[in-house]
């Protein structure tokens, strides 16, 4: 992809926090979607590409959505596109910080195409690339990863959503030693945070959405930082859904490669 296009994607997502932040505070997490959603698809044709949204969010929450085959851009290089407007809009909704306007880009055919949905994460910096396993016992990834990074157990911060799905994991890993940091909404953040040094995050782990799941892992391939991933289809609609993308074996563990191929992507947020 050109070079000069980077700075077009990030008023993309720019356009689409300055749109949101107008409902901060309001309580319409629906609201603050149909802001954002606009103002990106807006700002998305003024961008001289050829752009196709292969996963969006909006189907699990019946919110707006910049919909799966979209296409937006003012005509140009033929790109596949990930898109958040707004990763944590009940953040927003709230008055609380943390939420960001999101979008990852790679050329066609080099992000993962997957249904809304849930998935399975595991996520780490550079430090603690090659180190995880999605079907390891989460101890023996808390193991891997401390001595990756020549720390304790002790000393490894692991970031979990909480929900009462994570109660189990939540407690495996307090009893493996590790600390945990649980947020209520928006796992983009923390899995970029895994792969930068300084923001005291170590390793992201647990069921969140597919959506959240590309963009991280596009972040995850600028940064130098490793993922793995697996769907969870919940429902008979939603394994048509994954068949009918081509995804013939849902339970596949996703590498970092699997969900964004080469390396010629873009994360903004």
């Amino acid at each position: 992809m050109k070079r000069e296009l980077s700075m077009e994607f990030v008023r993309v997502t720019e356009e689409a926090a300055i749109a949101a932040a107008r409902s901060v505070g309001r309580g319409d997490k629906n609201g603050t979607d149909a802001l954002a959603v606009d103002a990106m698809r807006s700002m998305f044709d003024t961008v001289h590409i050829s752009g196709t949204v292969v996963i969006g969010e909006g189907e699990l929450d019946e919110a707006p959505m910049l919909y799966i085959g979209e296409k937006v851009g003012a005509g140009g290089d033929e790109v596949d596109i990930a898109v958040d407007p707004v990763e944590g809009t009940n953040l927003v909704a709230k008055g609380q910080n943390g939420a960001i306007a999101v979008i990852a880009i790679a050329p066609k055919g080099c992000l993962l195409h997957a249904p809304d949905m849930y998935m399975e994460k595991i996520a780490v910096g550079p430090r603690a690339k090659g180190c995880i396993d999605i079907n390891a016992p989460v101890e023996e990834n808390l193991d891997r990863v401390a001595k990756a990074l020549k720390r304790n157990i002790s000393d490894v911060t692991v970031v979990v959503l909480d929900r009462p799905r994570h109660a189990e994991l939540i407690e495996r890993i307090r009893k493996a030693g590790a600390r945990i940091q649980l947020i209520t909404d928006g796992d983009v953040s923390p899995i970029v945070n895994a792969a930068i040094e300084g923001t005291g995050v170590h390793m992201y782990i647990g069921k969140g959405g597919a959506p959240e799941g590309v963009l991280g892992a596009a972040a995850l391939k600028c940064l130098g930082g490793d993922m793995q991933a697996r769907l969870c289809p919940e429902s008979e609609d939603q394994l048509a859904r994954c068949h009918k993308m081509g995804i013939k074996d849902v339970h596949q563990v996703l590498t970092i490669a699997d969900m964004v191929k080469g390396d010629d992507c873009m994360f903004t947020a």
